[in-house]
Formats: C-alpha cells, structure tokens, sequence
C-alpha cells in the first residue's frame, strides 16, 4: 500500500469498513440469538436481550464512523483507536455469547417470562439451549470495525484534510499556473467574490 493511495482512499476505507461493521451488528441485535423451552413454552433471546451492551457499542462506533469522515488529524487519530476499543470490545462480548455459556444468552429472555432471576434460578429450568448463527455473525461483524480502526490508526495520518478540495485557492497562484483566464474561468472568480479584472 502506497502512502499516496492511503492518503487517497484510506478514509473511504476506513470509515465505510467501520460503518458496514456497526450497521450490520446493530442490525443483528434485532435477531433471534437463542431459543430454549422453559416448561412448554418456547422462549427466544434477541440479541440485544443476549447482551445488553451490544445495542450501544453499535450505535457508538456507527456515530464515531461519521465523526471519523469529518475529523482533523489529532481527533482522526483519537477516534481510530476508539474505533478500535468499540470493536474488540465488540469481539469479545459476542465471542462469549458465540462460544460461552448458552444459559447466559437465554438468562434475561427468561427472566422476563418468567419472573425466575439469577444465573443458578434460570439454568434449573431451561433444559437445553438452541443457537442460531447470529452470534457467529455479529462477531465476524464486530471483528470488521476492529479491522476498520486498524486501519484507521496506520493510514489516518496520511489522509488528506477534509473539505481540502473546496479551499479558497490564491487567485495569482491560479492565474500564474493555469495562463490566461478565459470566460469561464472569469465567471467561476467572479462567483467566489475575486474580480478578474484587477488581473488584468
């Protein structure tokens, strides 16, 4: 990777990466996580039920992803290892979910069935616990804001400045390095306020 495409397209990368990641896991707390029969009654956890955290990093990384596309170089800098924080903490809590305890996704469903509390209450009435693929999904979605911040913190100090495009050029300077001005180029000065004529 050449510093020149880094300071091209870093930015895009960076912050596009990190918000797919953080839509997509915000859209998996809204799915089914685990379904168990508690005395007949099937009782499904949503994600956001399975973790509680899971809704606010999502909706954190998404906000600090637009704030990343805006962001001047010591903010830009700060935010890309928050970045980082938001989707390893990501990584973790759902790899806990994905691998851990299946009891601890369902706890909070069934409590609110239930009225029965506590970890020892929930697990002597749940007999079994379903997974379903959503919490392998939101981790390799988790896994991808953490990558997004990676990529952030290597290449965010070579990005171009926001809104550099639309900077006020020197009129001389233009003048000097384009030649003469022809009608165009008139009518575009006069719509930024410069007078052509005193080039003249």
């Amino acid at each position: 990777m050449t510093e020149s495409w880094a300071a091209r397209r870093g930015r895009v990368l960076s912050v596009v990466v990190i918000l797919l990641g953080s839509a997509l896991v915000l859209i998996s707390s809204t799915q089914t996580w685990a379904t168990t029969d508690v005395q007949g009654t099937l009782i499904e956890a949503k994600g956001a039920e399975a973790l509680s955290l899971l809704q606010p990093l999502a909706l954190a990384a998404l906000a600090l992803s637009l704030a990343l596309a805006l962001a001047g170089r010591i903010v830009r800098m700060a935010l890309a290892a928050i970045a980082v924080v938001l989707g390893a903490s990501l990584v973790w809590l759902t790899a806990g979910a994905a691998f851990g305890d299946p009891v601890a996704a369902v706890e909070s469903a069934v409590t609110e069935h239930t009225g029965i509390a506590g970890a020892e209450g929930v697990s002597s009435v749940v007999a079994d616990v379903a997974l379903t693929p959503w919490p392998s999904i939101a981790l390799a979605f988790g896994i991808l804001v953490a990558l997004g911040g990676l990529f952030a913190v290597s290449t965010g100090l070579m990005w171009r400045r926001a809104g550099h495009r639309y900077d006020k050029a020197d009129p001389t300077s233009r003048a000097a390095a384009s030649g003469p001005l022809d009608a165009v180029d008139s009518w575009d000065d006069l719509s930024r306020g410069d007078d052509p004529t005193d080039r003249r």
